[in-house]
């Protein structure tokens, strides 16, 4: 099965792309497996070990942060027309609503200098002090700040990080029991780039704003295996009103910007999946060489992990590599399209 995504998986591998791919298709109940290459190649080679830890990246914000907002919405805690300055009165712009932050049209904007060398207190004074430029609902701008903001105000709201709101209102109830944003033991991590600062990150959060800010990021920072994230996908194209209710999880095929025209949805990008019949599906990508694709009308998703910033970032060849594999991967579910 998938003989055409596995052949162009396995040559991103041998080409020297990336270090090596652990990958799941999923087809209902039906899921196929895979790995291939190493989990490191510096300081030595290393053979790539069944269900390691992958740093997400980004795609904490759509396994933890998006659902812990939509939650947050479905118990009347808030709405998605609430302005952020009500949650963050820091934030002086009171045009800016969750449905900004959420769909990454808040056109927040602004430069802070020598940020990664600041204490989470002198950055999250930093981040509010940032101000709304042109793009304000006209365009669709990714930015980790967005995320940010969502996970500082549903703090405000429960009294907890967003990190351990995750952990308790996503991972726990889908029994995604290996994920984690502190691993314990860093040899079951699979390692991401050799920093001229920090040196080979292995076991720590790659992203430069989540290693400051700690628990208190809901943009990056969740640790996950290859098994838990089958989990993810499977209660996500399930009738489970897990980890949101199935009115939601339809909302997300739908663009959620502003405009209506921007291809994006709450946290989720979309994509336009022509067979068997034209729809769309969910996607997302995480800066180290993960992604997410879920298609819910058929039920079928794909996971894919790498390393692609190891041993050096950014990588930039991966992102055309990673974007055919998306699309022959659209073309080939097809033939296995759940009845």
């Amino acid at each position: 099965m998938y003989e055409k995504t596995v052949e162009a998986i396995t040559k991103l591998v041998k080409d020297g792309v990336v270090p090596g791919v652990s990958y799941a298709y999923i087809d209902g109940q039906r899921v196929q497996k895979g790995m291939y290459g190493a989990e490191a190649l510096v300081p030595s080679y290393e053979p790539l070990k069944p269900n390691q830890l992958y740093d997400l990246a980004s795609l904490t914000k759509v396994v933890g942060t998006v659902n812990v907002i939509l939650q947050l919405v479905t118990a009347g805690k808030l709405a998605l027309t609430d302005a952020v300055h009500s949650y963050l009165p820091e934030w002086q712009d009171t045009r800016l609503t969750i449905r900004h932050l959420m769909t990454h049209t808040s056109g927040i904007t602004g430069y802070i200098p020598h940020r990664n060398k600041l204490t989470a207190k002198e950055l999250h004074q930093a981040l509010l002090g940032l101000h709304v430029g042109e793009n304000f609902e006209r365009k669709m701008v990714y930015s980790d700040i967005n995320f940010i903001f969502l996970g500082w105000i549903a703090e405000r709201i429960l009294g907890q990080p967003i990190q351990t709101l995750i952990t308790q209102s996503v991972l726990q109830p889908l029994g995604m029991k290996t994920s984690t944003f502190q691993p314990a033991d860093p040899s079951q991590c699979v390692p991401t780039e050799v920093s001229p600062t920090r040196h080979l990150i292995r076991g720590v959060v790659h992203d430069p704003k989540a290693f400051v800010l700690k628990e208190r990021c809901g943009s990056a920072g969740l640790f996950s295996t290859l098994n838990d994230l089958i989990l993810f996908e499977k209660a996500m194209l399930s009738d489970s009103r897990q980890p949101i209710t199935q009115a939601q999880k339809g909302a997300l095929l739908a663009d959620q910007t502003p405009l209506h025209h921007q291809w994006r949805s709450f946290g989720w990008a979309l994509l336009q999946a022509k067979l068997p019949t034209p729809h769309r599906c969910i996607w997302h990508s995480g800066y180290t060489g993960t992604f997410l694709v879920l298609d819910l009308k058929t039920r079928q998703g794909m996971v894919f992990l790498s390393n692609r910033v190891h041993p050096v970032a950014p990588n930039e060849a991966f992102l055309a590599r990673r974007n055919a594999i998306i699309n022959t991967y659209l073309t080939e579910k097809s033939a296995y399209t759940v009845q």
